[in-house]
């Protein structure tokens, strides 16, 4: 049995801490980050607005900022999107967590698709590419195939939703890990809660996105 040391240790280490509210506040984004310094958390994720003030103020961490991009329906242009994505980098981002084009993907765009994440991987080129899936809004067939086009694309990992069209479940970590043994999987949408956050990672999540990060760490050091 894992000890509670251990499952916290491997939380900190995975757990994007993030705020991506339409109305996040710079002194909210300061308060993240500062959270993120004191736990040792892998990332902040953060809207594009907030990267460079977020990367001075974490310039000294191991924190890294990640940036969303077309987020969070995923129906921007491609060029927008590989616009959006290298101006995140050159401020400052380390991560981008890109939202695919989902209607696109439905439609059996694969060319269309496969491209898109060819561009924007070119343009993030240093960063860590995270592609957002949206599973909720996916057939299981469909969550395989984006996965192996971002595979194919040269990304870092696969990641399960925005969190605004439904979250992640143990069922859909388990089927990317099958499907991409070879890249990180982020589960994202609905972790609030400690044994649920200790489930995705058994699953075979490497990072789980979650605004409910502190909440999380103070529940399970509690059970110690």
């Amino acid at each position: 049995m894992i000890s509670i040391e251990k499952e916290s240790t491997l939380l900190v280490s995975a757990i994007d801490h993030t705020n991506l509210t339409a109305t996040a506040s710079r002194d909210e984004v300061t308060s993240l980050c500062r959270q993120a310094a004191e736990y040792r958390f892998a990332a902040v994720c953060i809207n594009p607005w907030h990267v460079r003030h977020a990367a001075r103020l974490l310039e000294d961490s191991e924190v890294n900022v990640a940036a969303v991009v077309g987020f969070p329906l995923g129906a921007n242009t491609t060029t927008s999107k590989v616009f959006e994505a290298g101006e995140a980098v050159q401020n400052g981002a380390a991560e981008i967590d890109l939202v695919i084009n989902i209607a696109a993907l439905k439609e059996g765009m694969k060319r269309y698709t496969a491209e898109e994440l060819d561009r924007v991987r070119r343009a993030s080129e240093g960063a860590l590419l995270k592609v957002i899936l949206e599973t909720a809004l996916l057939s299981d067939e469909e969550k395989r195939e984006a996965a192996l086009l971002a595979l194919n694309a040269g990304a870092d990992m696969v990641k399960t939703s925005t969190g605004f069209n439904g979250g992640a479940t143990v069922e859909d970590v388990l089927l990317l890990r099958e499907t991409v043994p070879q890249l990180g999987v982020k589960a994202s949408g609905g972790i609030r809660e400690a044994n649920f956050a200790l489930q995705l990672l058994a699953a075979g999540a490497t990072r789980l996105g979650t605004s409910n990060a502190i909440k999380i760490m103070q529940e399970l050091k509690s059970l110690s």
